[in-house]
């Protein structure tokens, strides 16, 4: 694992088997390469581009992972075995469900804007792409292709439930802010 995508994210660790946490990083670690944005730029710009107020791209999606390892918790505590959730494959699935911005965004004059590509293909179908790529688990692939909303009118599991509303709820006050 490089050293860009371990500073990137320090919560792969959280990943307890081996091969799912190395998969994970090489798709971020390709994701940067192919991409118009560095790893610095993750940390400057907005996590999306749909509202007038927002925090970093690598601030909301490292708190999506946060609040998905803590929502999870606190389900086990309560469910106990009632309702099954893989740990690694959550937290696999929370780290890449926005790796395909990586693709959709570019930089113009030095704000961030959608490119060619993300205007014709949206991030959870790039993002798809790449973790297919690396040959990570279709469990994974189901959450980052169901996590927006192309996954409305699909059956998510209980990750991709987890992942999703993760995603929405560090998402929707900010583009209610006024």
């Amino acid at each position: 694992m490089n050293e860009t995508v371990k500073k990137l994210w320090p919560e792969l660790e959280w990943i307890e088997e081996k091969d799912l946490r190395e998969k994970t990083a090489k798709v971020w670690e390709y994701a940067l390469e192919h991409s118009d944005l560095s790893a610095q730029d993750l940390y400057e710009i907005p996590f999306s581009l749909l509202t007038e107020k927002s925090v970093s791209f690598i601030a909301h999606k490292r708190s999506v992972v946060h609040i998905c390892r803590e929502s999870a918790r606190v389900m086990r505590e309560f469910y106990d075995d009632a309702l099954p959730i893989n740990m690694d494959v959550l937290i696999s699935g929370a780290i890449l469900i926005d790796v395909g911005k990586l693709l959709e965004y570019t930089k113009v004059a030095g704000i961030c804007v959608q490119s060619r590509m993300g205007k014709l293909v949206r991030h959870p179908f790039s993002g798809v792409a790449l973790a297919a790529r690396f040959d990570l688990p279709p469990e994974v692939l189901h959450m980052i292709a169901c996590h927006s909303k192309e996954g409305d009118h699909g059956q998510r599991t209980t990750e991709g439930w987890i992942v999703h509303h993760a995603d929405f709820m560090s998402f929707e006050p900010f583009r209610s802010m006024k």
